[in-house]
């Protein structure tokens, strides 16, 4: 469980490092997910250690959403003088991933029809 803790944060350090050495503008933890899925990727999968850590974690997510409920009331003032494109911003988005979904799963589901793999 400790070394699959230490890879996941490990890959998190190494993301938020290239985030700021190379000046992207991508979240850190977003870019050391990439890296940890291709770590996995070229292994074959996770470990069985891995995989239970990742369930220890997901079973106690909520815990992680405490400090972003922070940040949110830290900043509401913030928040509310940008309401409008934030809004704007949550409602495209939903509806680009609704779609997304949508066309993808009316692909799979024509090809799955012809018998394609």
């Amino acid at each position: 469980m400790i070394a699959a803790l230490a890879l996941f944060l490990a890959c998190q350090l190494i993301g938020e490092t290239l985030v700021v050495l190379l000046g992207l503008p991508v979240p850190g933890p977003v870019l050391g997910m990439l890296l940890l899925l291709a770590w996995l990727l070229l292994r074959g999968g996770p470990s069985d250690s891995e995989r239970q850590t990742a369930g220890g974690l997901l079973q106690h997510l909520s815990l992680l959403f405490v400090p972003a409920g922070t940040g949110v009331l830290l900043h509401i003032d913030r928040l509310a003088d940008e309401a409008l494109p934030i809004a704007v911003a949550l409602v495209v988005s939903t509806l680009l991933g609704l779609a997304a979904a949508g066309l993808t799963l009316s692909w799979l589901s024509r090809r799955h029809s012809r018998g394609e793999r």
